[in-house]
């Protein structure tokens, strides 16, 4: 016998549970349906399968209705993503350039003092490997650069001499390790007390060549080298300080190519200069008001648009480019082939200079502010550069205060004396 002593329903209730709202306004057919009736277990079940069934339906009507949704597209039209803006895009913080890798962007930076006199110095190892390059005189008329890397590849990378304060200052916005041998007593005293990141002197991450006619111009390190002393260090990463860039297509669409077009001036023209109308500038002349030996030229090559380096002699500025591989501690002239200098961006920054009281050395301020010229994408941009203190970027703009972005690549900026000359 079935058991459905306490299980009871009114079948009022149940239409309405079944059929909803249309139930309740369907005419009561006869007095017992009012009577409440027992339920058995055979006719829940039936109630139960009947719902299940219901439920089932619905769902298959749902789906087939988004498989028709999905088939005949979203309703509001939405623009395809461009390749560029689907590709997270990197850049590095030293030249502006597109970076493949995220992890590129913080590796470490080395600053690297260079020589560049005419007593073995010439020609440098790996110096087209430098992203940011610093250029002023040293002593006695004689230039040297403070060399930026980051992300080296070159085999060979030198020669290597002292440091003086002023490079220090160019030197510091970069978050690089200072590499040197030695220095003035000023520069040592600021980076002993600066807590910097310092590599002097050192013959597990340095090596000296031999003589010949170098002479002391042979102290050299490698790209595997500077690796190994930021992994031993600590100095795994930098987080490098910038100049203001344009990116390559912002750059790409101010070249001039040689030919004048006023819509392609990167910034205003000095008022009542009727010259910064035509920016075009394909030969630059940087004269540093002492030997001519480090006097410098550059003529613009629309094809690569870069600026190829010259001597004042009409020598080129060769330097030894390495191969990308370890070598092992070999002399430049052994492993590497020469090519000729030729950056993306060449800066002129007149700066207030005189011989120190040794009447050997050189006083450069490099804080302050002074008048600037920047040679990029073949136009000459007449402004100013700025620098408060020397843990500030310089920083350069138009007569109207706005920042000149430089174009990507690699930059020289050459400190010239307040009585030398920039000739264009």
């Amino acid at each position: 016998m079935e058991n459905n002593t306490n299980l009871t329903v009114n079948s009022e209730e149940l239409k309405v549970a079944f059929e909803g709202e249309s139930a309740k306004k369907t005419p009561k057919m006869a007095t017992n349906d009012k009577v409440k009736r027992p339920l058995t277990n055979k006719k829940l079940m039936t109630f139960l399968v009947i719902g299940l069934i219901a439920l089932v339906g619905g769902g298959v009507m749902l789906t087939v209705g988004l498989l028709k949704l999905t088939a005949s597209g979203p309703t509001t039209d939405y623009p395809e993503l461009s390749s560029d803006e689907k590709e997270e895009k990197y850049y590095s913080a030293l030249t502006g350039e597109k970076l493949t890798d995220k992890a590129l962007v913080t590796a470490p930076t080395y600053c690297i003092q260079t020589p560049n006199g005419t007593d073995g110095a010439r020609p440098q190892a790996g110096l087209t490997d430098a992203g940011v390059i610093f250029e002023a005189i040293a002593e006695a008329g004689i230039t040297r650069f403070a060399a930026i890397y980051q992300n080296p590849t070159s085999a060979v990378i030198g020669p290597i001499r002292s440091l003086r304060i002023y490079y220090l200052e160019w030197d510091t916005p970069f978050d690089c390790t200072i590499v040197h041998a030695g220095g003035s007593g000023d520069a040592l005293a600021a980076v002993a007390s600066g807590g910097y990141k310092d590599l002097t002197e050192n013959y597990t991450y340095m090596y000296r060549g031999t003589f010949g006619g170098r002479r002391w111009n042979n102290l050299f390190t490698t790209s595997s080298l500077l690796r190994q002393y930021s992994s031993d260090s600590g100095n795994a990463s930098s987080e490098i300080n910038g100049f203001a860039r344009m990116t390559p297509e912002e750059s790409e669409k101010a070249r001039v190519d040689g030919t004048v077009n006023e819509k392609l001036i990167i910034t205003k023209p000095a008022k009542g200069d009727t010259s910064a109308m035509t920016p075009v500038a394909t030969a630059v002349g940087l004269r540093f008001g002492g030997l001519p030996n480090y006097n410098v030229d550059y003529t613009y090559d629309a094809n690569s648009n870069k600026y190829l380096r010259f001597y004042q002699s009409g020598a080129a500025h060769e330097v030894y480019g390495c191969p990308a591989e370890d070598l092992g501690e070999k002399n430049p002239e052994d492993v590497c082939s020469l090519t000729q200098m030729a950056p993306s961006v060449v800066v002129a920054m007149l700066v207030s200079e005189h011989r120190a009281s040794d009447n050997y050395h050189e006083d450069i301020k490099a804080t302050g502010s002074g008048k600037a010229f920047i040679f990029q994408n073949g136009m000459a941009i007449t402004g100013t550069w700025s620098k408060p203190s020397r843990a500030d970027q310089i920083k350069f703009t138009d007569e109207d205060g706005n920042e000149i972005k430089l174009a990507p690549g690699q930059t020289i900026l050459s400190a010239v004396p307040d009585y030398g000359s920039v000739d264009f």
